[in-house]
């Protein structure tokens, strides 16, 4: 797929260019929150949910558990679950307020997690990252941002995110189980990925990157330490030459740490969510679908709505696609 002056999905309307980095207008108008996931339809569901073959079910879900990798360099907290109700625990405090007796019958337990938003398998929003102060579509913190969670950007507009998605395999490529530490992929890798594969990149399809850094998982460091990904090029060639609607990676940010880009933050973040208008899913285990060598299924991505929120847990699997 090549890029036309006219293509506007692809290359929105700059609302902010500034040192090089631009903030873009909508072309789905001034109300969306949702940027590239306006593709999703129901046509475009029924064009999918049709044709699935229903002869696997591929999870590409990581366990949450205590003490798993997940983003706290930043400070932020690591997963926690902690029992609120337990068996004796409810005989004894009778929190429930049915009887002591009553619990003696009837043991009941409960629990509580405490987590950041960006943990395990998850989906980021267009309000995670931005430029110059501002965010995708014009949003900025002065007004709509409340006093606990953004106005805009949330996930209670998305929807179930089913589209074709499409496995680049880029360690297999290589030839290697996973990519070297600090491994930033290329454009030309992406290209020769395809190329080996023998597969069809698409408007609107949900692209999976595949480093091999899930090999790492469950240990903290292998899998959190400068992992391997893609640079901004790729992210660019992916949204702005392929339309994909959203990538996947299988490590902690999809993209290279540490970055090429000087004086950056998260560059292929920023680009994507403030430019693109592209959401990025995280944490995704891609070993069963590419020992399978299964390149394309369709993509069954299901966001929790948290309201406001920058991300959230997204169950994600991959079902084999018939003809």
């Amino acid at each position: 797929m090549t890029v036309t002056q006219h293509d506007h999905e692809l290359v929105p309307e700059a609302i902010i260019d500034k040192d090089g980095l631009k903030v873009s207008k909508s072309p789905w108008g001034p109300d969306d929150e949702i940027g590239r996931l306006n593709w999703i339809t129901p046509e475009s569901n029924r064009a999918i949910l049709e044709h699935l073959s229903g002869g696997h079910v591929f999870d590409m879900n990581v366990e949450y558990f205590i003490g798993m990798p997940s983003w706290v360099a930043a400070g932020d907290p690591p997963y926690g679950i902690w029992m609120t109700h337990t068996p004796q625990g409810s005989v004894n405090d009778n929190l429930s307020g049915v009887g002591s007796a009553v619990h003696e019958k009837y043991t009941y337990c409960g629990d509580s997690i405490h987590m950041y938003t960006h943990c395990g398998t998850h989906v980021d929003t267009l309000n995670h990252l931005g430029h110059h102060g501002t965010f995708w579509n014009g949003w900025t913190a002065d007004k709509e941002l409340g006093s606990r969670l953004w106005n805009k950007g949330g996930l209670d507009k998305y929807p179930p995110i089913i589209a074709r998605g499409v496995l680049l395999d880029v360690a297999g490529m290589h030839g290697v189980d996973e990519l070297d530490a600090g491994y930033g992929i290329t454009p030309q890798d992406l290209q020769d990925t395809i190329a080996k594969q023998g597969v069809e990149l698409r408007k609107k399809d949900v692209v999976l990157i595949r480093t091999g850094r899930m090999r790492a998982w469950p240990d903290f460091d292998g899998y959190l330490q400068k992992p391997p990904g893609i640079t901004l090029p790729s992210a660019k060639w992916l949204c702005e030459e392929a339309g994909a609607m959203c990538l996947a990676g299988d490590s902690i940010g999809l993209e290279v740490m540490p970055w090429d880009e000087p004086d950056a933050f998260l560059p292929v973040h920023a680009y994507m969510f403030s430019t693109a208008g592209a959401q990025i899913i995280e944490v995704v285990n891609m070993e069963e679908i590419a020992a399978e060598k299964q390149y394309e299924f369709a993509f069954l991505g299901f966001p929790l709505k948290l309201r406001g929120a920058t991300g959230a847990p997204m169950p994600s699997y991959a079902v084999p696609l018939r003809d």
